[in-house]
């Protein structure tokens, strides 16, 4: 059984969107969780099974993955086929992974780094930041409409989340800001986003 925790208005709405474009709404329990929010309101629920009581977290028989990029793996890998990954074991899903991971590696610390206002030399040699992001992102849209090539993926899905979330954060660059808007449209995003 597979049981994936999200609590409303949250960054859980990328994973919701996952398996709405993918049709595993059926396949999966959905449950919402309380979490403590930002603004202090919120709090710990006893019933999200997450170590540090965030989300989003998917419960496969009892085994937990959490952080969203892993959760998006995995359901493209445990669920083959879909539009929103290349198929494991070709060279499209090294690149794949390479996205992946360089969201969580690259391009979310150099945005919340500088949303926080912090700057060092440490920081922009490893993480880079949010000019760099902007280039690396312009030139896989280069000539294409999504990251991956002309298809929609869960690469764009999770990319684009966080200027989706934090609009502030988009650069002031025509192809970007193109590319966020057409994931904004996907039917699927329009629903989830909120939710």
């Amino acid at each position: 059984m597979i049981t994936f925790y999200h609590a409303p208005h949250s960054r859980s709405w990328r994973i919701l969107a996952l398996i709405e474009e993918m049709g595993l709404g059926d396949r999966i329990d959905l449950r919402a969780v309380n979490i403590l929010r930002a603004d202090g309101s919120g709090g710990r629920d006893p019933a999200n099974p997450h170590p540090e009581g965030k989300v989003p977290i998917l419960d496969h028989d009892g085994r937990l993955i959490s952080e969203t990029p892993a959760i998006m793996i995995y359901l493209t890998t445990l669920f083959p086929g879909s539009t929103m990954a290349p198929a494991p074991g070709t060279p499209d899903w090294g690149v794949f992974l390479s996205w992946m991971c360089w969201y969580t590696a690259a391009m979310e610390p150099a945005l919340l780094t500088a949303m926080a206002g912090a700057s060092h030399p440490v920081l922009y040699s490893t993480w880079r930041d949010p000019q760099a992001v902007t280039d690396r992102l312009r030139a896989a849209l280069d000539g294409r409409p999504w990251i991956m090539g002309e298809s929609y993926s869960a690469v764009d899905l999770l990319l684009h989340s966080p200027y989706a979330w934090v609009p502030d954060l988009m650069p002031d660059d025509p192809a970007i800001r193109d590319w966020v808007a057409r994931c904004q449209a996907r039917p699927v995003t329009q629903a989830t986003y909120t939710a």
